[in-house]
């Protein structure tokens, strides 16, 4: 049975909500500070507001509106759980054409040159070994999601410098530094669609270029020169780290739970997209309360984004996936699938995947494909992505209407469509 809807949602909420949320919008009076334009000068900004830099803060509810946090916390699981909540709250802004991942990207165009000229620049050295490995895996394709939702969340916040660049390029080096730890501690031999970096030049390069990417990394920080900034992503390369270690941990763990993994999606994937988010809102100059939003947009993001991927490993092509399918399953690896199965199906079953975690390999990947499809493990994987993603657009509500907010919501839904 449906949980019961509570409050002034019982009676209709789609009248209650959906068709009021304009007014909403309206009522959380989003307020903009632009700094006055003299000739070719920027001049009045306010205290500490940077140039180029146009700012707004929420003021808190007022005759009665309530806000997302509130509609959310009030609705039934069951009903967060069907999506409902990003029709409620975004029907306006939904588009009815099918989302399409290039023309979200499109939009950010001239950035994203930008980004590549300076990932490309800062990729050289006179280390040979260095340069053709960094080359392999930052240039072997990719969608550079991480970079993007940086580019654009700073947009969407009026930002009108070019800092963000380089943040962006920071972000995409930290995450390339990852994929290459990551693969030789996985041993995976695929990556992007062709043979992984320490498949082609061994592990020991690729972990040392790793480490040159990392280092890269902080030394373009040091050249945006904002503290703050600086020790966001500090605490997010750490958090990272900790998560890696964390994840060595739970591996041919078939005692793994829900909240342990769910841990390790946040230290290892989440973490990089709420840093990448928040740090558009530091370099645009904004309050607390809107950094933190953004935060969490990027938070929910990149949750929605590992849920999907780790259901996707058993459920994907390998043309798709642009990697071997049952990777996860092979390397003793417990996600979100398998946590499910395990707690609804029979004893029988149950063991199999357990010993399949203990032992890893593939011998049982059918067998055990089969038995994540039948318990429904999919579709539970599936449904929490989407109230991650639901989530994220709640986060950016406030923002005010623009192309580029409407880029972020659509990043958000693609990010449970989407099949590689």
């Amino acid at each position: 049975m449906f949980a019961p809807l509570r409050g002034p949602l019982k009676r209709n909420p789609l009248r209650n909500q959906a068709f009021l949320w304009p007014c909403r919008i309206a009522a959380q009076a989003i307020h903009w500070r632009v700094p006055r334009k003299s000739g070719n000068s920027i001049d009045s900004a306010a205290p500490g507001q940077r140039q180029g830099v146009r700012k707004f803060s929420l003021i808190s509810n007022t005759c009665g509106v309530e806000n997302p946090t509130e509609i959310r916390r009030r609705m039934s699981p069951i009903t967060r759980r069907s999506g409902i909540i990003t029709h409620l709250m975004h029907a306006a802004e939904k588009s009815s054409a099918p989302i399409n991942f290039d023309d979200i990207a499109e939009l950010a165009a001239d950035d994203r040159r930008a980004v590549d000229d300076l990932i490309a620049t800062s990729l050289e050295s006179d280390v040979a070994l260095v340069s053709q490995v960094s080359q392999y895996i930052v240039m072997s394709g990719g969608k550079r999601l991480r970079p993007l939702v940086v580019l654009l969340a700073a947009r969407a916040l009026g930002y009108q410098g070019d800092q963000h660049v380089r943040a962006a390029a920071i972000i995409e080096f930290i995450h390339t530094a990852t994929l290459l730890h990551d693969d030789v501690v996985d041993s995976s031999s695929r990556r992007r669609g062709k043979d992984s970096a320490n498949t082609v030049f061994g592990n020991q390069a690729s972990v040392l270029v790793g480490d040159f990417l990392y280092s890269r990394a902080f030394q373009m920080m040091v050249d945006i020169g904002d503290m703050h900034i600086m020790r966001i992503l500090a605490d997010a390369t750490n958090t990272i780290a900790a998560g890696e270690v964390m994840q060595l941990m739970n591996v041919h763990d078939p005692e793994t739970t829900e909240d342990d993994y769910r841990q390790v999606i946040y230290r290892k994937t989440a973490r990089l997209f709420e840093a990448g988010s928040q740090i558009a809102a530091v370099l645009s100059g904004q309050d607390a309360a809107i950094e933190s939003s953004m935060a969490d947009y990027g938070r929910h993001l990149g949750t929605a984004f590992q849920l999907v991927d780790d259901a996707l490993d058993y459920d994907a092509s390998p043309q798709e996936l642009g990697k071997n399918i049952g990777d996860d399953l092979a390397e003793g690896k417990a996600t979100l699938p398998l946590i499910y199965a395990m707690q609804n199906c029979s004893a029988d079953e149950r063991t199999i995947i357990q010993n399949a975690i203990i032992e890893g390999g593939l011998d049982q990947l059918d067998r055990i494909t089969s038995i994540i499809h039948t318990t429904g493990a999919l579709q539970y994987t599936a449904n929490k992505a989407g109230e991650a993603a639901d989530l994220a657009v709640a986060a950016i509500g406030a923002l005010p209407p623009s192309e580029y907010r409407q880029a972020l919501i659509q990043i958000a839904e693609l990010s449970v469509q989407r099949r590689s």
